[in-house]
C-alpha cells in the first residue's frame, strides 16, 4: 500500500538502546510522503540516558518529522475523536507498554494514543523491544498477537545465549510492516532470526 498522504502516528517509548535503529525507518516514512506525527511516552520525552540526552532526541525527531511531539495524555486524547491517524506505530515498544496495552491501562501519552486510535478500528503496528518478551511478558505478547487491528514488525531473540527472554523487532522491516498493516495484513514471517 502506498504511504504517500497517509497520516501516521509514530510513538516512542523508553527502550533508549533502539532509538538510533528506528531513526532510519522514521526518515523513510517521511521520505515516502507520509504525514508523520511524533508521540513520546513520559520517560522517552524527559529522561537522559547513555544513548543520548532527551533534548537531543526530541530535536532530532522534530527535525525529521517537521512537527511538535505529542507528549501528554491530554494532547493524545483527541487522536480518537478527531480520527487523526490512518496508522499508529509504536517503535520501540517496551515490555512495560506492551503489558499496559494488553491490559487496557491508559496512563501515558502512548497508551492514550493507542486507546484513542483503536476506538476507530484502525491499525496499530508494534515494534517490540523488551528483555522479558519470552518471560513474564509472554502472556501479554500472546494477547496482542491475537487482538484485532494490532500488527507486529517481525521480531526475534536478539541475544539468545545471554538474554534468552529478550525480543527485538527488525527495524529494516518496519516500513514494509507499516504498508501491510495499512492493508490489514501481518508482514510474514513474523518470527525471524536476528543477526
Amino acid at each position: 500500500m502506498e504511504l504517500a498522504g497517509k497520516r501516521i502516528g509514530f510513538a516512542l517509548t523508553g527502550s533508549f538502546c533502539t532509538f538510533e535503529d528506528i531513526m532510519n525507518p522514521l526518515q523513510e516514512l517521511v521520505a515516502a510522503d507520509a504525514h508523520v506525527y511524533p508521540i513520546m511516552s513520559d520517560m522517552a520525552f524527559r529522561l537522559d540516558s547513555r544513548f543520548g540526552s532527551a533534548n537531543s532526541w526530541r530535536e532530532r525527531i522534530c527535525a525529521i518529522t517537521g512537527r511538535n511531539i505529542i507528549h501528554s495524555i491530554d494532547q493524545a486524547e483527541p487522536i480518537g475523536p478527531n480520527k487523526l491517524f490512518d496508522l499508529l506505530i509504536i517503535a520501540p515498544c517496551t515490555g512495560n507498554t506492551l503489558a499496559k496495552l494488553a491490559n487496557a491501562i491508559t496512563d501515558t501519552p502512548v497508551t492514550m494514543a493507542a486507546k484513542a486510535h483503536l476506538r476507530n478500528g484502525r491499525p496499530i503496528l508494534i515494534h517490540i523491544s523488551t528483555n522479558d518478551g519470552l518471560g513474564l511478558n509472554a502472556k501479554n505478547l500472546g494477547m496482542l498477537l491475537a487482538a484485532h487491528h494490532i500488527y507486529f514488525v517481525p521480531f526475534g531473540q536478539d541475544d539468545p545465549v545471554n538474554k534468552p527472554t529478550s525480543l527485538v523487532a527488525d527495524p529494516t522491516k518496519l516500513v514494509a510492516a507499516a504498508q501491510h498493516a495499512l492493508a490489514g495484513k501481518q508482514l510474514q514471517p513474523l518470527l525471524i532470526q536476528r543477526k
